[in-house]
């Protein structure tokens, strides 16, 4: 379960690697970009509660479908009424996947320097395990 978020992106590249990029267009190339913003910010999303050891698979499978769904209708809505509300859909989605991949990207960075200092440390430990005492 905890490698759900990586196994449906490779899933969705994949798709993405079978299909033409030019079969949709228009509004609907619309609705379906800010839909695949929103997958990519709850997938960003999941990596990051699986790396902060707080991954919950109903959380990501309700939270993938309901935000798709509503970044969709958001958009759809807009061009209802007129205002282009993907655009303010995409910012916001964009901040949060870069807020997301920064959090995840300082996350690796620190528990690659806390590994670093534990085995500088276990270093210096085993080398004055073995020195002799000082004599006072």
């Amino acid at each position: 379960m905890v490698l759900l978020p990586f196994v449906a992106f490779v899933v969705g590249l994949l798709l993405a690697r079978f299909f033409p990029w030019n079969a949709v267009g228009g509004l609907t190339g619309q609705y379906l970009a800010v839909a695949c913003l929103a997958g990519i910010d709850t997938v960003f999303g999941g990596i990051r509660s699986v790396l902060e050891s707080k991954f919950n698979g109903i959380v990501f499978i309700t939270g993938f479908v309901s935000n798709t769904l509503i970044a969709f209708f958001l958009a759809w809505l807009g061009d209802r009424i007129g205002i282009d509300l993907y655009v303010a859909v995409a910012l916001v989605l964009g901040a949060r996947i870069f807020t997301n991949l920064s959090l995840i990207r300082r996350f690796i960075i620190t528990r690659l320097q806390d590994n670093a200092d534990r085995k500088k440390l276990q270093s210096i430990v085993q080398a004055t395990a073995g020195a002799p005492e000082p004599n006072i």
